[in-house]
């Protein structure tokens, strides 16, 4: 039976190098896979997924009005798809993730999805949330801030090293904009120490 996946983390966590791998291990074994990643992402070029140690591929993109359920089920009539891969799945619309949903439960094909949890503010990404309340399994990916503790906030930051709280919840971009921050840094850089404690170590 094939099975809905959410694999999130925080930033510069590896989603997207073990996407990659997974779908090369498909392919390695004859297996056709497709790639999705978001249309307005350029970072590693227009249609392409790419991660930070030098791992890359072709991919198809996704837009607000994109029916993913159709276009895959053409691509399936084509010729059979082993699993579909999602880049960036916090950029999905909730209309997309439930065309995933269907792809897995009529078409019984595989989907597994890579993305954020939170914005830099703390939020769900509506898709994200989504994701959380009906992928069949729910994955973490683990990274550590800087003091070792484990990552699960995202803060962006100015260029001039300013952390950000307020502005729109998608602003593309990677190590010069964001972070990976356990709680207690984020909350410390977002919120100032509660009154009469230290700053963290």
């Amino acid at each position: 039976m094939a099975k809905l996946y959410f694999n999130y983390a925080a930033m510069n966590a590896g989603k997207s190098t073990m996407l990659l791998q997974a779908s090369y291990n498909y392919q390695e074994r004859g297996m056709r896979t497709v790639i999705f990643t978001a249309a307005f992402d350029h970072r590693a070029g227009e249609g392409k997924v790419a991660s930070r140690i030098g791992l890359s591929s072709p991919a198809q993109v996704f837009e607000d009005g994109t029916d993913l359920f159709e276009t895959i089920r053409a691509m399936q009539a084509e010729a059979p798809l082993a699993c579909v891969f999602i880049d960036e799945a916090q950029f999905l619309t909730e209309d997309h993730v439930w065309q995933l949903t269907r792809l897995v439960d009529w078409l019984d094909i595989p989907v597994m999805t890579y993305g954020l949890r939170t914005d830099f503010q703390g939020k769900l990404f509506p898709a994200s949330q989504l994701l959380l309340g009906l992928a069949d399994e729910l994955r973490e990916i683990r990274t550590i801030c800087h003091c070792g503790r484990k990552a699960i906030m995202n803060g962006r930051f100015t260029a001039e090293g300013n952390i950000v709280r307020e502005g729109a919840q998608i602003d593309v971009g990677g190590n010069e904009k964001y972070l990976s921050l356990c709680r207690r840094h984020w909350d410390e850089l977002f919120n100032g120490p509660p009154e009469g404690l230290a700053p963290a170590p």
